[in-house]
């Protein structure tokens, strides 16, 4: 049986972790539920401040203000790659302040499987008791490679670059990857976007080691992306055949790459040079005498 002392302590420390529960709200929200192996995964985690003042979040020596806790279908966690510095962040009082963070940065995504994600966050002073969001589930998918090319890179190892290809279910999806060769790991993956698949997507290596990527995104509309080496993305445009056939990427004797059969297409212009084009029903009535 119960002592009365022990039931005033048992209130008190419901109490107390319910007054700790309302003071911060933590919620978190994953971008996707789907991932291609070793793309970026983005979380937002948003903080909701209660506690009757404003709270700065700020990290020490050897303990930061937020950690992130992933682990895999097996239910074992992951190891993070070490203790990153997120700054400090300031939530006023009655207000809600979101961040984004990338889990690719922090642990190594790259096998496919089913995870889950949650974060804490903690005041200064607080080094094991935290508040802690609701956790999320996500999965990392393989996608097919559609085209690879391996390329040497100076001082450094060997690497492929490639292009993969992709199904989430509703949409087909094009994705860059470049591979360092001596670890077998991704140094980056990004997804380009949605292609449409009647059209085969062209795929070519200028002489600066840049992956030129020629794909139809739309009816009559394509997207011409650019990686770098490293995997970056360096930038893009979309473009139209003026007339008959398709863009064709074209290697010059210089071994620069430029799209062919094609004019660059810019929506926002042509949408700004409708909207300048006066409707019939706008005209002012004639008068006539």
């Amino acid at each position: 049986m119960i002592g009365l002392r022990s039931l005033f302590r048992l209130f008190a420390l419901c109490a107390l972790v319910g007054s700790a529960a309302a003071q911060v709200q933590v919620s978190l929200q994953v971008a996707r539920r789907s991932f291609v192996a070793g793309e970026s995964v983005p979380v937002t985690v948003s903080i909701t401040n209660l506690s009757g003042q404003d709270l700065n979040f700020q990290g020490s020596k050897g303990a930061g203000w937020i950690d992130f806790t992933v682990t895999s279908s097996r239910g074992v966690p992951m190891s993070p790659f070490g203790d990153p510095a997120f700054g400090s962040m300031k939530v006023p009082l009655g207000q809600t302040m979101a961040r984004s963070f990338d889990l690719r940065r922090l642990f190594s995504l790259t096998q496919r499987g089913d995870y889950s994600v949650y974060a804490v966050i903690r005041l200064p002073g607080q080094n094991r008791d935290g508040f802690m969001s609701n956790r999320v589930a996500f999965t990392l998918d393989s996608a097919l490679p559609y085209w690879t090319q391996r390329i040497g890179v100076s001082g450094q190892s060997g690497r492929e670059m490639r292009v993969l290809s992709y199904n989430n279910g509703s949409k087909n999806m094009l994705y860059s990857q470049v591979v360092d060769l001596k670890t077998g790991s991704p140094l980056q993956t990004h997804q380009l976007g949605e292609y449409l698949s009647f059209a085969k997507p062209s795929v070519t290596i200028d002489k600066k080691q840049v992956m030129h990527v020629l794909y139809l995104t739309g009816p009559t509309v394509w997207t011409h992306a650019r990686i770098s080496s490293d995997g970056a993305i360096l930038g893009g445009e979309l473009h139209k055949a003026p007339g008959g056939g398709n863009p064709v990427l074209m290697t010059a004797q210089d071994g620069s790459v430029q799209v062919g059969n094609s004019i660059v297409y810019d929506p926002k212009a042509e949408a700004e040079a409708r909207s300048k084009v006066r409707k019939a029903s706008d005209r002012p009535t004639a008068v006539y005498n």
